[in-house]
């Protein structure tokens, strides 16, 4: 037992518990120059198990969700793995799309070998350059004009000898036939004839009023002339028949010349292509071809004695749109299976388009040429790589995702968010197709949508979780040698003796948080190298050394350190109120970590206690000026928790207290400050002050053990900072939870400090024993009886509550 003047020893941490240091003497190699490169993933065993196995399995729904920090070689990964993979080996088929002669809305999809498409495509370009040319060849030949000749000739002589006929007919009964006009057209008529001469109704008139024609004379004369054109309608029956059939019949020459063109020319096509759907479409193409012989027939005018050259694909008014095809996936030099990385995943990026173009008018068309590929189609048969954030955050993009996945189904149509009627009248044979998707993402994107999309688990069922630490061994150690020694391999950067490999691998096991691993986040790892080298430059070493490595360290610190050097220099002069001497009851350096995103730094914070009689409980502050967040508000409930449990067993807690950061502005979060308050707390109503050199952090809970935090490197040096900045008294120091022994990878300065006597650092496992640190008294063990030993922290702290117990019973009796 202890008495209140007595002054408990307590273990303070050696700079060999400090700082994990990697011996450049250990590592089996003077220079990189001496190691192989690597091209290898490192310390990722278990994702790179998930990605091979994903890869690998081809049924339905196995497809990946990436998850891990930025750095950990996620992409580098997957990558690497589809290298390996089996499915790589297989180049996909060709996709074109065709006119449907059919269907005209829906364009016909067909698939072909590898190269194929490309082949085919130029077959019907040429089929149509051939066609231009041979068939006005055919039809300018004197063959074909003499039989056409003949044809229309026969024509002409039926014609001729049926009007010849009737004409003689009419004659001899006084008529004869004429042509009159009749709006923009002349039809023939039988009218009567006098003396040779037609006769017009105006005539007729005149000569039944003169009485030349009598009206009996005139009636058998209309009579006759009805039965005249009746017969003259007869003929022109007899001569419009006549004439379809001389159509038909020079439509059917046209064929026979043409026809042996046409389907010599496609047979040499169809011999190329064994495919169901290449010779239905062709089928379909000859009779279409068959039927509009006249766009091929016309020659060009000029010196040029060739046809008239065909459009352009896809030109305005082309008159052989039907016979084009949209090659929409060409893997004509495909050597492997495709590998997209998709990284603006919009609706028509990733699912195709169907283009929308304006004529000279103005009006808006397509066709099926302007179907275009996204990025599923142009991977189907390979491998799609995807930012999961990206994707989710289109809008449309996920639902149709899923559903396509599910299905193995593409559809591509137009979408527009902003214009929910779409112009296109075409719909497109859907297409199936095989991909495999890697999602990379983050976990908690991952946790979201497992829990919340019934879906997602359907079709995303494996997932690569990449470890941002491994295990810190000799064989890790080499890796990262291995690492250096690709990455200056790779950038022509400067080798790196063991010095400055040793001193990376000190980065990498800061980066971890824990001395017993080493960081994979080496893109971090590569900076440092790449910043190294400049400094290599600069210093004009041969070779990169330890010394190069600490310079670009403490650069890349210092050009960060911006708003950490503000704080400082308003701690220094008192803008910020922090003292680092002499003895406060009720108050106590607390610290905290401020992330800047590319930087973290610790900084010290005044954490005060006020108490008095009542019945408010422990106030926070924090709480009450909504600047405290629900982590740190829980851990001031656990502060009430751990006070009633010691101190409420047999009697109220009378009190009110009150809890403050002082000088915060910007909201308190998190737990590690709550050891810090119980500190606070109890010197307030012990009254035993606390020494003002001594930072605390670390979170408790309600048995008063003392739990580990994050960030502990940063908060000591952050402390130890601005103590070196006022001056080092030799009793300043820090208290830490003994959890995080492990993570300490503290400055070379800092040990220094520690190793002189300087600054302390101190692991804690209770309450009790921060008690005594910060205060230099017994807090005092409870004996058998429940009482303190006299004079005790513990001791204090209950006969104060006792004395606000009896004073709130006095003050709750007292009338008024």
């Amino acid at each position: 037992m202890s008495d209140e003047n007595s002054t408990p020893s307590h273990v303070e941490l050696t700079t060999d518990q400090l700082r994990w240091k990697c011996d450049p003497e250990t590592l089996p190699f003077k220079n990189t120059d001496e190691l192989e490169t690597t091209m290898d993933i490192i310390g990722q065993e278990r994702a790179l198990s998930a990605l091979r196995m994903a890869f690998d399995i081809n049924s339905l729904g196995y497809n990946i969700f990436v998850t891990g920090k930025i750095g950990t070689g996620r992409k580098t990964a997957i990558k690497r793995m589809i290298n390996e993979s089996s499915r790589l080996k297989t180049i996909p088929g060709d996709k074109l799309y065709v006119h449907s002669f059919k269907n005209t809305d829906t364009p016909r999809l067909i698939r072909l070998p590898a190269s194929k498409g490309r082949s085919f495509k130029h077959d019907m370009e040429e089929l149509i350059e051939l066609l231009l040319k041979q068939i006005p060849e055919v039809f300018e030949s004197d063959n074909y004009h003499k039989s056409r000749k003949s044809v229309i000739d026969d024509f002409k002589k039926t014609q001729k000898s049926l009007l010849s006929s009737f004409e003689k007919r009419a004659a001899g009964k006084g008529f004869a036939m004429i042509q009159i006009q009749v709006g923009n057209m002349t039809r023939p008529i039988v009218v009567p004839m006098k003396e040779g001469k037609p006769i017009n109704p105006e005539e007729m008139r005149v000569l039944l009023q003169s009485g030349e024609i009598s009206a009996k004379k005139h009636k058998e004369m209309e009579k006759e002339q009805e039965k005249l054109t009746g017969g003259l309608e007869e003929i022109f029956k007899q001569l419009a028949a006549l004439e379809k059939d001389t159509g038909k019949r020079l439509k059917q020459m046209d064929f026979e010349f043409a026809g042996p063109i046409v389907s010599g020319n496609l047979d040499e096509i169809r011999g190329k292509y064994v495919n169901e759907k290449v010779k239905s479409y062709l089928d379909e193409v000859q009779e279409s071809i068959m039927e509009n012989l006249d766009i091929f027939r016309h020659k060009g005018d000029g010196e040029n004695s060739g046809n008239i050259p065909p459009p352009h694909p896809g030109a305005e008014d082309d008159p052989f749109l039907e016979y084009r095809v949209n090659l929409l996936v060409d893997n004509f030099d495909s050597k492997q299976a495709p590998v997209i990385h998709e990284t603006s995943p919009t609706y028509n990026n990733l699912f195709g388009s169907v283009e929308i173009t304006a004529d000279r008018r103005g009006r808006s068309s397509t066709d099926f040429t302007r179907i275009k590929a996204g990025s599923l189609l142009k991977a189907d048969g390979g491998f799609l790589i995807i930012d999961a954030l990206d994707l989710l955050l289109e809008p449309g993009v996920w639902p149709s995702f899923k559903r396509m996945l599910r299905n193995q189904r593409l559809e591509i149509m137009n979408y527009s968010p902003l214009y929910p009627i779409t112009i296109s009248g075409l719909k497109p044979e859907p297409i199936r197709i095989d991909v495999k998707v890697a999602l990379v993402g983050d976990p908690e994107l991952f946790r979201l949508l497992y829990n919340r999309d019934a879906d997602f688990k359907k079709v995303f069922k494996l997932k690569a979780d990449f470890d941002s630490v491994m295990e810190l061994n000799q064989e890790s150690i080499m890796d990262y040698a291995r690492f250096a020694r690709s990455i200056a391999e790779k950038e022509s950067l400067h080798s790196l003796d063991r010095s400055a490999v040793a001193r990376i691998v000190e980065y990498g096991v800061k980066l971890s948080g824990n001395r017993q691993k080493l960081s994979t986040q080496f893109n971090d790892v590569a900076d440092l190298i790449r910043e190294s080298d400049y400094w290599v430059r600069e210093s004009g070493h041969s070779r990169m050394t330890g010394a190069d490595v600490e310079t670009a360290i403490q650069k890349k610190q210092d050009r960060s350190r911006l708003m950490e050097e503000k704080i400082r220099e308003m701690m220094e002069n008192g803008t910020i109120m922090i003292d680092l001497s002499g003895h406060v009851k009720g108050q106590v350096n607390g610290l905290s970590v401020y992330d800047m995103g590319d930087t973290m730094f610790g900084k010290p914070s005044r954490i005060t206690a006020e108490v008095s009689v009542g019945s408010a409980g422990i106030i926070n502050i924090e709480r009450e000026a909504e600047l405290s967040g629900r982590i740190h508000d829980k851990g001031v409930l656990i502060l009430s928790g751990f006070m009633r449990s010691r101190f409420a067993q047999d009697k109220p807690l009378s009190v009110s207290a009150s809890l403050c950061f002082e000088q915060s502005y910007g909201g308190v979060d998190g737990d590690s400050a709550s050891s810090t308050e119980i500190y606070a707390l109890m010197s307030a109503l012990s009254e035993v002050p606390i020494h003002q050199g001594i930072a605390v952090t670390g979170s408790v809970n309600q048995k008063g053990e003392i739990q580990p935090i994050g960030g502990v490197n940063e908060k000591i040096e952050g402390f130890f900072e601005i103590c070196r900045a006022k001056g080092l008294t030799g009793e300043q120091g820090v208290m830490i939870p003994h959890q995080n022994i492990p993570d300490l990878m503290l400055k070379n300065g800092l040990l220094s400090a520690v190793e002189n006597g300087d600054f302390h650092i101190w692991p804690v496992k209770t309450i009790d024993q921060g008690l005594e640190i910060l205060t230099g008294k017994s807090a005092g063990t409870r004996n058998k009886d429940g009482s303190f030993p006299e004079g005790s922290i513990n001791e204090r702290v209950n006969r104060k509550l006792q004395e606000f117990a009896l004073k709130w019973k006095e003050f709750s009796l007292t009338p008024r």
